[in-house]
């Protein structure tokens, strides 16, 4: 079942979050203050709330979006702790057959991000993420999506 955290009102199962580069790419911006409850998620997750993965696809995503040497380790260096998850020839198999069954119902999800979407199910993570491609893709799919209400209830 997991790792367990106890909180006031009892004991929740610890949520293994898949984190999309829309909020990463939030989480690492200097420029601004961001308020966006998916990047407090983050925050909260790589504290010890919940457990963090990524995947290549995502860290190369991030790496492509921000220029400098400086913002290259910097993001490297964050990515080193955590797991990464692959892809595998069935994954790729599956997220076609997803990005159709979505373009059927008149979505349009790109291929990485259907790719992402796919390990997220066939791993059972929660997708924590920005982008609304992701929400649309969800109501004709098995994906899972962080939401700011279930987090609420649940902790």
């Amino acid at each position: 079942m997991g790792s367990v955290i106890r909180l006031q009102g009892g004991a929740f199962p610890k949520v293994t979050l898949l984190v999309d580069t829309s909020v990463w790419s939030l989480a690492l911006r200097r420029d601004v203050d961001i308020t966006e409850p998916e990047v407090d998620a983050l925050k909260e997750a790589l504290a010890g709330s919940d457990v963090v993965v990524t995947t290549g696809l995502v860290l190369q995503e991030l790496l492509q979006g921000f220029v400098g040497p400086k913002n290259r380790t910097q993001i490297i260096e964050s990515f080193v702790s955590l797991p990464l998850i692959q892809p595998e020839r069935e994954d790729h198999i599956a997220a076609t057959d997803l990005r159709n069954t979505c373009r059927k119902a008149g979505v349009q999800v790109g291929t990485i991000d259907a790719l992402i979407a796919q390990l997220c199910i066939r791993h059972d993570l929660t997708l924590l993420s920005t982008d609304k491609d992701f929400t649309h893709a969800a109501k004709h799919s098995k994906l899972k999506l962080w939401s700011n209400k279930t987090a609420k209830q649940g902790r």
